[in-house]
């Protein structure tokens, strides 16, 4: 199992759902760790009652149905689906308005879709020279009971980026990877859940586009000039005429 997550972290992101179909025929009986434990790129599908797309994920699927947070149904239909309760459905009308704003605001387009449930124990950018690319971003918090006004909130995230240009001034260029970090923090509920919930996740989104600038831009980067240097600089070392 150790071996099995261990490639999978170096999996390109593009070819996660083929190398954990691979494993998951080697190794049945781990069928239940991977699956909770290993993160696919993200797919979508269009909510035929209001014309709007949502992400398919483990947190909104029953069986082979999965349910819309815009219109609370099952896509297909299901009969004894389950359902968030009817606050936390409430609430989470409002966070996914609030986000679908904030991923506006940030990513200038995409598909962003939030779900809500009861603790069992209790994105169109700018392409530039861009021919194809996908930044999937997952994050899922768990808060624990609330004592004296505050609550601890849990947060995961994991992004997954894949991104390829084929352009004669660039070439072909393919770029893809993953990152995974967590997030603890003690927070007073006097201004709601979903404030708290918000400011984890842009902070950490924030952390997480940095450590990628950093790690897969900026070292791309450094090692292809290093390797073919800008042509003013060619220009620079020849030797006058």
């Amino acid at each position: 199992m150790e071996a099995a997550m261990g490639l999978m972290r170096r999996m390109p992101p593009k070819h996660v759902e083929t190398a954990l179909s691979a494993l998951l025929s080697l190794m049945p009986d781990h069928s239940s760790d991977l699956l909770s434990q290993v993160d696919q790129p993200l797919q979508v599908l269009c909510d035929v009652d209001c014309g709007k797309e949502f992400i398919l994920c483990e947190y909104n699927r029953d069986a082979d149905s999965y349910r819309s947070p815009w219109s609370n149904k099952y896509h297909p239909p299901l009969e004894d689906g389950p359902y968030p309760l009817p606050e936390l459905r409430k609430l989470e009308i409002e966070a996914n308005e609030v986000f679908a704003i904030y991923r506006d605001q940030y990513y200038e387009g995409g598909i962003s879709s939030v779900y809500m449930w009861e603790d069992e124990n209790e994105g169109q950018g700018r392409r530039g020279y861009l021919q194809e690319g996908a930044w999937d971003a997952i994050h899922v918090i768990e808060v624990a009971p609330e004592e004296e006004g505050m609550a601890h909130y849990c947060l995961t995230s994991t992004v997954m980026l894949s991104l390829t240009t084929n352009n004669e001034l660039s070439g072909t260029f393919n770029l893809s990877g993953s990152i995974r970090r967590q997030m603890n923090m003690d927070l007073s509920v006097a201004d709601g859940h979903l404030c708290n919930m918000g400011k984890m996740i842009e902070e950490m989104e924030g952390k997480l586009r940095n450590s990628l600038d950093q790690v897969y831009f900026g070292k791309t980067k450094e090692m292809v000039c290093t390797l073919r240097p800008p042509s003013e600089l060619l220009q620079m070392k020849l030797p006058d005429s």
